[in-house]
C-alpha cells in the first residue's frame, strides 16, 4: 500500500461524510460529485489534523471500500481546504549577535516548585491565519504559571508573561528556554538577571531539552485546539483560558500521583526522613520507590 500500513496504528478514523455545500458550490458538477463521494467532514478532520493524502487514501479504502489514487486525494483535499497539520512557522529563530547561555539542566534532579521554570513559543492556526502563544511552566509541577497569546511573535508578549509569573509566584532558581531571539534578547534576559535567576538555554536543535513544555503543547493542541478549530484570535484566547484553567486545576497527571499541576505546586511538602529507628517510623513524602529503598538501606 505504498507504505500506508505505517499509518494504520496511528489513525483512529471516524465516519468520513459529505462536506459543506459552500465549499463545493463553485466547482464543476463532476468534481462536486467526486468530492461528495470522497469528501471528509471538517469537524472529523480537525480531530485527526495530521491527515495527509496518504492517510486519507488509506482511510477511504479501509473504512469505505473506496479505491482512489493518492494524487486524486491530494487534489480533493486541496479543493476542500484540508491541509495536514505540521509545524510550519519557525518559532525559534536565533540571533547571532545575542548572548547564548549554557544548558544547566543536564543530570539535574528537579525536586521542588520554583526550582526550574521553562518556556517556549508555539503557533495556533485559526481560520484567519496564525497566532502565537508563549507559556511559562514550572517544570516540577507542570503548572502553567502564565501565558500570552499574540498575532505578533515579538519579545514584548514574552516579557509580559514572564513578569506576570514572577509577580504571582516569585522567582525560580533556574529559567530554561531555547535559543529563540525572543528569549536571548537583552530585554528578556535583563528581567531574569535583575531577579538573580540563573539562565539556561537548550542546545541548538535540541527540542528534547525542553520536553515538559513540548508535552504541554501537544496536550493543548490535541485536547483544545484541533477539536475546536478556532475562527479568530478572540476565540483562541477564550478557549485557551478555559483549557489552562482545567489543565492546572482538574486534569490529573500520572507523573504527579494523579494530582493536578497546581495542586502539586501549592501543596508541595519537602521530603522528610526521621532517622531515629528506635522511637520513630521512617516517613517519606514525595519520594520515588528507588529513593526510598536507597535511604532505607543507608539508615539500616
Amino acid at each position: 500500500m505504498d507504505g500506508d500500513s505505517n499509518f494504520q496504528s496511528r489513525i483512529n478514523v471516524g465516519c468520513l461524510t459529505s462536506i459543506a455545500l459552500s465549499i463545493i458550490e463553485n466547482l464543476s458538477l463532476s468534481f462536486q460529485m467526486e468530492i461528495k463521494n470522497y469528501g471528509c467532514n471538517r469537524s472529523e478532520y480537525t480531530k485527526q489534523p495530521m491527515f495527509g493524502c496518504r492517510n486519507m487514501r488509506w482511510a477511504l479504502k479501509e473504512y469505505h471500500g473506496l479505491k482512489v489514487g493518492k494524487d486524486r486525494v491530494s487534489k480533493l483535499m486541496k479543493a476542500m481546504g484540508l491541509v495536514a497539520q505540521a509545524p510550519k512557522p519557525n518559532t525559534s529563530k536565533a540571533m547571532k549577535e545575542h548572548k547564548k547561555y549554557a544548558y544547566l539542566l543536564k543530570n539535574l534532579v528537579i525536586d521542588k516548585p520554583n526550582h526550574v521554570w521553562g518556556t517556549d513559543i508555539t503557533y495556533i492556526r485559526t481560520q484567519q491565519g496564525f497566532c502565537f502563544m508563549v507559556a511559562i511552566i514550572d517544570l516540577f509541577s507542570r503548572s502553567v504559571l502564565s501565558y500570552r497569546i499574540s498575532n505578533m511573535m515579538d519579545t514584548s508578549f514574552c516579557i509580559e508573561a514572564l513578569e506576570e509569573a514572577i509577580e504571582q509566584y516569585g522567582c525560580p532558581e533556574i529559567f530554561n528556554s531555547d535559543q529563540g531571539s525572543q528569549f536571548t534578547s537583552q530585554e528578556f534576559t535583563q528581567v531574569l538577571l535583575e531577579h538573580q535567576v540563573a539562565i539556561s538555554m537548550d542546545g541548538k536543535g535540541r527540542a528534547t531539552d525542553n520536553a515538559i513544555v513540548e508535552r504541554f503543547w501537544r496536550t493543548l493542541k490535541q485536547e483544545c485546539v484541533y477539536p475546536k478549530y478556532f475562527k479568530t484570535i478572540k476565540e483562541v484566547k477564550i478557549g485557551v483560558k478555559e483549557f489552562v484553567e482545567y489543565y492546572n486545576n482538574r486534569r490529573p497527571h500520572q507523573s504527579l500521583g494523579m494530582r493536578s499541576p497546581l495542586k502539586c505546586y501549592q501543596n508541595f511538602t519537602k521530603p522528610l526522613v526521621i532517622q531515629d529507628l528506635e522511637s520513630c517510623t521512617i516517613k517519606f513524602v514525595n519520594l520515588s520507590n528507588k529513593s526510598r529503598k536507597s535511604i532505607t538501606n543507608k539508615l539500616v
